[in-house]
């Protein structure tokens, strides 16, 4: 029996469960804005109690390992490296990208799916799969415009799933073959069967340098000098 706990942070979602045997058995999620410090633990805490458990009937922690918030991204890894060495477990990773693909309301589309997450502007983090969840196009942050995906638009229906769905919705307005999915968020449920599979064939972590996946290097601005204003 493999009892997993998974969490994803990638996102302003806020998404915990435990699965055993690849069935969810407790889970927790809050679209709440970036309140993971506050929320992660208090969660695990909920659903290690509904499923029955205790920490050390777990058999891996899995996370969702971005690109997303920088923010989110270090809490949820962070949180998930210290379970996984305290508890002597495995840890295991899943893109958040591919959670998203497999979220249930997705369960009927018959096209291709392209996830796409928020990255400020016109910008977003995407990828491209195949309705069997087969990657066609790589992870990338994309500047949106009004072509893009064109040549998938053009042959078959294609799902933009995520909250980067509104911006590309608004390029390009009535599209014959899309179809947007803005509030499907990768909640931890479309992370079990992955994470089961990655279970079963060993593929883990190293907890000691595991790193979110952040895309892009994160960018610290100068804040301003509220004297020099005053003064100027």
């Amino acid at each position: 029996m493999a009892n997993l706990l998974h969490f994803e942070t990638a996102t302003t979602l806020c998404s915990v469960c435990i699965a055993t045997d690849g069935v969810v058995v407790a889970e927790r999620s809050l679209n709440d804005g970036y309140t993971h410090a506050e929320n992660l633990g208090k969660f695990i805490e909920e659903c290690l109690v509904e499923a029955k458990m205790t920490p050390a009937d777990l058999d891996a922690v899995v996370v969702g390992k971005g690109p997303g918030s920088y923010t989110g991204l270090r809490i949820g890894v962070s949180t998930a490296k210290g379970l996984a060495y305290s508890l002597q477990i495995p840890l295991i990773s899943i893109p958040t990208l591919e959670t998203l693909i497999h979220q249930p309301e997705l369960t009927d589309f018959d096209g291709v799916l392209v996830p796409m997450l928020d990255a400020r502007r016109m910008e977003v983090y995407c990828a491209v799969f195949s309705k069997s969840g087969k990657e066609i196009l790589p992870t990338e942050a994309k500047i949106l415009d009004e072509n893009s995906f064109s040549e998938f638009l053009a042959e078959e229906k294609v799902a933009f799933i995520g909250d980067g769905a509104a911006k590309f919705e608004a390029l390009i307005q009535e599209h014959p073959n899309a179809s947007f999915f803005p509030t499907i968020y990768p909640n931890t449920s479309g992370m079990v069967k992955e994470a089961l599979l990655k279970f079963q064939k060993r593929e883990v972590e190293n907890v000691a340098y595991f790193e979110p996946f952040y895309l892009k290097d994160f960018v610290a601005t100068t804040p301003k000098n509220p004297l020099a204003q005053k003064n100027s």
